[in-house]
């Protein structure tokens, strides 16, 4: 069986310039991208813009511009974010895309064929911000202004015809499908709160507006554009040339690996995309994960609290690697992360400078000095060193099944442990006292270099630029990291040239604060 993963981000929507909430998303799709990767897997990576709606629509008439000319605008910086984040992103969709309008309406007409849509009567409580309808006990009245009680999102009443889904139809199936399928949305608390939304009963979605135009049209009727939400989940499969379910993408693809989403849109991804799935005889993706948000102070990051924090000018400052590191490591993910700049900086510090770099460093110019630059030949591995080289062996097949759960804390964990352990190793062992026994010394080199290739290898999915300057020691490229081999001892060629490197990280220096 050919090994595929398909991994997507929510597709972002460009009402403003991106955050760190954002570059959080993407940067974790892209860490379980290249992991798989290295891992042998072909992978498809998608990330994009959710482009129509009210709140674009608005938002372009205040510029005084078309909606289109407004969404290629932000949109391009969302593309350039990628780039900037140094992502591996296969496709880059956008929901004004033909592709993705064509998919669209054919699932509209599936849904209608299969009897899942009727036309009738909205009225109730919508708010612009969220793209979402709420009910009466999920609002609350806010200094004389009515908002959600979840988002704090501002809500208008809507009266007008509409186009609804079959909701309440799922109910049950999709009950069903939770308890048979465990670990179909993940982490556990966020499903349990999605389990105890449907047992409290759905209602019939309303899928259609009409007081606005910017959005696909009904099939057969332009008076009405399709909601936005059924409108934007289905760009996971638009991305693959659904309704074509025979070419390639789809066939080896679909059903996706996994959707990573933040958990403020988890009900559309758990509740509704399923049913419309379940609907349209559609296959579900095997895992929905809704992460936690990136704070700044206690509040989630929006452009109406005015507390967005600028991934650019922590990347312009810091790096990138170290913004990637940071993230990865002090985010215990599926939890929301408080982030700051003096807990980056000690990361950096701590870390990356004094612990991987300097290790890297460390033992590169040891090895110059004392063993002619060269990976040295003649060693005889101890019950020591085979005890430190063996760990990943030991640990590889647990480090792939933790990455299909999705548990990246136990991942950078061991890696911080496998640094702690082989700068300790490097210490104790004392090569430097070894002049005499030239197998010894050669020995405790060798297995600390092939220590700094198998973290060099686990760290690429965090860091892969500094990654990739380290395995420059040894002549290795990014073609040559694979994961296997991180299980395998004796990997570096004996009498291969070592070369020096760069200081990897600079440290920051703190005593100006």
């Amino acid at each position: 069986m050919d090994k595929t993963f398909y991994i997507t981000t929510p597709i972002y929507y460009p009402s403003a310039k991106p955050h760190m909430g954002h570059a959080y998303s993407s940067i974790i799709a892209d860490f379980l991208a290249r992991f798989k990767r290295i891992d042998g897997f072909d992978v498809q990576f998608l990330t994009g813009t959710d482009e129509h709606g009210l709140k674009i629509q608005r938002s372009a008439e205040k510029q005084n511009i078309d909606p289109l000319e407004f969404c290629n605008q932000i949109s391009q910086t969302f593309r350039d974010l990628s780039k900037t984040l140094n992502l591996t992103n296969t496709d880059f969709i956008r929901t004004t895309e033909d592709r993705h309008k064509k998919t669209v309406q054919h699932l509209w007409n599936e849904l209608e064929k299969n009897d899942d849509i009727y036309l009738s009567k909205y009225s109730g409580w919508y708010s612009v911000s969220d793209e979402a309808f709420y009910n009466e006990d999920e609002i609350e009245d806010m200094d004389g202004v009515k908002r959600s009680i979840s988002s704090k999102s501002p809500v208008e009443w809507i009266e007008e015809e509409s186009y609804f889904f079959r909701l309440s139809k799922w109910e049950k199936p999709l009950l069903n499908y939770y308890e048979s399928h465990p670990n179909f949305i993940a982490p556990e608390s966020r499903k349990n709160e999605v389990i105890s939304f449907v047992k409290n009963g759905l209602k019939d979605l309303s899928v259609s507006r009409k007081s606005f135009s910017w959005g696909i049209k009904v099939p057969n009727n332009d008076d009405h554009v399709i909601y936005v939400w059924l409108d934007a989940l289905t760009n996971y499969i638009s991305a693959l040339n659904y309704p074509d379910t025979n070419n390639k993408l789809f066939k080896n693809f679909w059903p996706a690996s996994i959707h990573l989403i933040g958990k403020d849109i988890l009900r559309f991804h758990a509740v509704y995309w399923p049913a419309f799935l379940l609907a349209a005889k559609i296959d579900l993706p095997l895992r929905v994960y809704g992460h936690g948000w990136i704070l700044s102070g206690d509040e989630k990051m929006s452009k109406s609290k005015g507390n967005i924090l600028d991934p650019i000018e922590i990347i312009n400052e810091y790096g990138l690697d170290p913004l990637r590191y940071y993230l990865i490591k002090e985010v215990s993910f599926g939890n929301d992360g408080n982030i700051s700049q003096e807990r980056l900086e000690d990361c950096i510090n701590s870390d990356l400078a004094n612990n991987y770099g300097n290790l890297c460093q460390r033992v590169t110019a040891f090895a110059i000095k004392n063993c002619n630059s060269e990976v040295p030949k003649n060693i005889k591995l101890e019950k020591e060193d085979l005890k430190i080289l063996d760990r990943y062996k030991n640990n590889l097949s647990q480090i792939r099944d933790k990455i299909d759960n999705q548990d990246i804390n136990f991942y950078i964990d061991f890696i911080i442990n496998s640094l702690f352990e082989a700068n300790k190793y490097f210490n104790d062992q004392e090569p430097w006292k070894k002049k005499e026994d030239l197998v010894r010394l050669n020995t405790i080199i060798y297995t600390t270099l092939e220590i700094v290739r198998k973290i060099s290898f686990l760290l690429y999915p965090i860091i892969p630029q500094s990654s990739i300057k380290a395995l420059k020691i040894f002549d290795l490229s990014e073609n040559d990291i694979n994961l296997t081999s991180v299980g395998e001892n004796e990997v570096l060629l004996k009498g291969s040239k070592i070369n020096k490197i760069d200081i990897l990280f600079k440290k920051i220096d703190k005593n100006n604060d």
